[in-house]
């Protein structure tokens, strides 16, 4: 086993990364090893400048800033696994700067917004209503990752009687990134289409239930590829001209509660996030409405 592939090992056994960052670090790696290979050096013996010029030929050949700055934090987590259990001494990737990125808002729809898109399932009857009103609903009300929506299971809220009712759905238990657990709340709202659509859910399984909440119309587990083509498809419907990803209803949620007055700490909690400052972006969406308001209170 290389030491690129001990150290993703290490990534999903030990941090326990997703399998979409594996993935990413395991193609930034690859790049990394097949510029080392033209080098005749192996990755881990590379020099701080054979670290620069890979960043520097990635930048050249026109890859977007924020692509070869996550390159470089995947070189940067690789020479610290390797001076960590001393394969090396130094850190070659440390001192490298990060390139300069736009500072872009996170996408989302406004509450009048984020209601009219939560009504488009009933009024385009198209796929499985009741099933992807539910999805739409619990995403949003509970601010979940695509990911984590998958992982719903009947065990994972509070009050669960059987896979055919709920006594309490009010909160469940998540499992996030770096598998950080958190406590999620669904609204009224949410718990009524969950609630319409358990019935329905039943009607699908064959063989045998199986403890996931959401299915496709086969009655297997719903995949994250599959909530993303769901939203695509009312996406496309959507009157409003803003593209809608799964994302962008955790994103609504964050920044209806921070529009809201909630605690900036109250939200990081809420969404799962590691740092605060990557709940911080949805003050600067505030600020955004609040100009909004202002300069439509000035006829501008």
């Amino acid at each position: 086993m290389t030491k690129t592939e001990e150290y993703l090992a290490y990534l999903a056994s030990v941090r326990g990364l997703s399998e979409h960052s594996i993935i990413a670090y395991r193609a930034d790696l690859a790049h990394f090893a097949g510029h080392c290979e033209r080098l005749d050096v192996l990755p881990e013996n590379a020099s701080k400048r054979e670290v620069r010029d890979f960043l520097g030929d990635r930048s050249f050949e026109g890859d977007a800033a924020v692509s070869v700055n996550r390159a470089l934090s995947s070189l940067r987590g690789f020479y610290r696994y390797l001076t960590r259990f001393q394969y090396r001494k130094d850190n070659p990737a440390e001192g490298q700067r990060n390139l300069k990125t736009p500072r872009n808002l996170p996408g989302f729809l406004w509450e009048e917004e984020m209601a009219a898109f939560a009504r488009l399932p009933e009024q385009e009857h198209i796929l499985w209503p009741e099933r992807d009103k539910a999805i739409v609903m619990a995403m949003y009300s509970a601010g979940l990752r695509v990911s984590e929506l998958v992982s719903l299971q009947f065990s994972s809220f509070n009050g669960m009687i059987d896979t055919g009712k709920m006594d309490n759905m009010e909160s469940a238990r998540i499992i996030g990134k770096g598998n950080k657990e958190r406590i999620v709340f669904f609204s009224e709202e949410a718990r009524k289409a969950v609630a319409e659509y358990l019935p329905l859910r039943a009607m699908r399984i064959k063989g045998g239930d199986h403890p996931f909440l959401f299915v496709n119309k086969k009655g297997a587990p719903v995949t994250a590829a599959g909530v993303r083509w769901i939203i695509g498809k009312y996406s496309e419907r959507f009157p409003v001209l803003k593209k809608v990803r799964p994302h962008s209803l955790r994103h609504s949620f964050a920044t209806h509660l921070m529009n809201g007055g909630a605690d900036v700490r109250v939200v990081q909690e809420l969404l799962g996030h590691a740092s605060i400052t990557t709940t911080q972006r949805y003050t600067h969406v505030n600020i955004e409405r609040l100009k909004a308001v202002y300069h439509e209170a000035r006829g501008r």
